[in-house]
């Protein structure tokens, strides 16, 4: 209702008053203070006349008393004191449709990888950047499984869809991996993916962009990217130009998945463009609604219910940690804002456990209503016994003889972590990780030595396809019996006979 009145008063404005005229001031580090305008509206787009040929976009993003300041989405060097600034009556917005997946696009919905893309499509949507997430009366519930095909992230910190998980570690960890692991997997899951690139390398993004393309990713992926070379104001719009995308598909009944890549980078941007504007710096020099800049983009991601559609947009936010550090200022403001995080160590990594998930600082707040039946049952105690192995390994290294208990325990941790160690850009299927962990609480790894672990699982997996198709068919779709699981242990008895082990 409000933004209906809002947009109505936008439309009075702009065919009622002729278009307003302002004059550059200054310049600097791609913003501007403009005199006039008095009668524009935050985040209202602003044309810039360069000359008589060239106009540069921007938009209002600072309202003061006596002059506005603006962002220059672009090219900036040819932008000088008195030139003139006309306002439009539009705000910050583009034409999305579904010609936009498999393309990349920049924060203001221009191809970067082609021509342009077509909006003269019946289904096309004018979409603002800047929008009210929806109401609690229009949502429901998460219940429904998102599967990212990483075994350790599915069976102990497992994602819904309409969920806000955060990925938390410090460079270097697999970030971006266990995200792009996770549109991959989207392939048969029947769920539309966002990528957005703040501040990225142009180098990281373009192999990303291989990646998705050699696993048939990108057919079904939007990827808006704004580099570390572009102007800062774009990086600032980019995580909001993919919500925007997000919510058109969503507004047709869509599941999306969106990954911000890194939200960290956007704080950074924001916290330069709030000091350019002399605005008072607070805690590591951000201003003080840091926090209200993510809430109100992760407060977007929800499931809505089924009279607004029964689409839902899943967030995966970013968030880089310097030395493991998950205090600072950032990193706590979106913690508190998501329904989770899934914690990276470096350490873990740099032992060769990738993915580098520390079980006992990674949670989820959607619990076991959105992860599939079967994988709920068989690794309800998996979490237990990992934590208790971590802690137990943690004493062992200052030697002493051990009982025969604990060794059992370190002998099944060691076996059970191998097993979580997955390669990267090979997401498993659902069935695939019902029996991967099943085997592994009935102990059939406890006899292996860890190199060998791995090379058993994927010829075990292999052998699980070849001999029991029907099988493999009925635990990807999330059943669950007694008899199912006597089934499996039957399969994983036969193949070790088999291997003669």
């Amino acid at each position: 209702m409000f933004q209906d009145i809002v947009r109505k008063v936008q439309e009075i404005h702009s065919t009622t008053n002729e278009a307003e005229v302002g004059q550059i001031i200054s310049v600097k580090d791609g913003i501007a203070l403009v005199d006039g305008l008095h009668g524009v509206a935050y985040n209202e787009l602003l044309d810039v006349e360069i000359s008589d040929t060239e106009i540069l976009q921007a938009v209002a993003f600072d309202l003061q008393v006596g002059s506005i300041g603006i962002l220059l989405l672009g090219d900036y060097r040819n932008v000088s004191g008195g030139q003139k600034v006309r306002s439009t009556g539009k705000t910050l917005s583009f034409d999305v449709n579904y010609n936009f997946l498999g393309r990349v696009v920049d924060p203001l919905g221009r191809a970067q990888d082609g021509p342009r893309i077509d909006s003269n499509l019946v289904k096309s949507a004018k979409m603002e950047l800047e929008k009210i997430a929806p109401g609690v009366i229009t949502r429901q519930s998460v219940n429904r499984p998102l599967r990212t095909g990483v075994l350790v992230v599915d069976a102990l910190v497992n994602i819904g869809r309409g969920q806000r998980e955060l990925i938390i570690g410090d460079r270097q960890t697999g970030k971006t991996t266990l995200a792009i692991d996770t549109i991959i997997n989207q392939k048969t899951e029947d769920v539309i993916c966002v990528y957005v690139a703040i501040g990225q390398k142009q180098s990281k993004t373009k192999q990303l962009i291989e990646t998705l393309k050699q696993n048939e990713a990108l057919d079904y992926t939007v990827v808006v990217n704004s580099g570390a070379s572009d102007a800062v104001a774009l990086q600032y719009l980019a995580p909001y130009a993919g919500a925007a995308i997000a919510e058109y598909f969503m507004s047709m009944g869509r599941d999306v998945l969106i990954v911000y890549d890194d939200l960290t980078k956007h704080a950074w941007a924001y916290r330069q463009l709030s000091l350019l504007f002399r605005r008072p710096p607070g805690r590591e020099a951000y201003p003080g609604d840091v926090f209200y800049l993510h809430s109100r983009l992760l407060e977007r991601a929800c499931q809505v219910n089924a009279e607004n559609g029964g689409g839902s947009i899943t967030a995966l936010p970013i968030i880089e940690t310097q030395a493991n550090d998950i205090s600072a200022y950032i990193p706590t403001n979106v913690i508190s804002i998501t329904d989770g995080q899934i914690f990276l160590e470096s350490d873990l990594f740099n032992a060769g456990i990738r993915p580098a998930v520390n079980i006992g600082a990674s949670v989820t707040r959607v619990g076991g209503a959105a992860q599939p039946k079967n994988l709920k049952k068989v690794a309800g105690s998996l979490k237990l016994e990992l934590s208790q192995y971590r802690e137990l390994a943690a004493f062992a290294k200052f030697g002493g003889d051990l009982d025969k208990a604990t060794q059992n325990k370190l002998t099944r941790g060691a076996g059970l972590t191998q097993a979580l160690v997955q390669p990267p850009n090979k997401p498993y299927k659902l069935a695939e990780e019902v029996i991967i962990v099943l085997a592994g609480n009935e102990g059939y790894f406890d006899t292996l030595a860890e190199t060998d672990i791995q090379g058993w699982i994927q010829t075990l997996l292999a052998f699980a396809h070849e001999s029991k198709p029907e099988l493999i068919k009925e635990l990807n779709t999330g059943n669950f019996s007694d008899e199912l699981k006597t089934q499996i242990k039957t399969l994983v008895q036969d193949f070790k006979s088999s291997q003669k082990i």
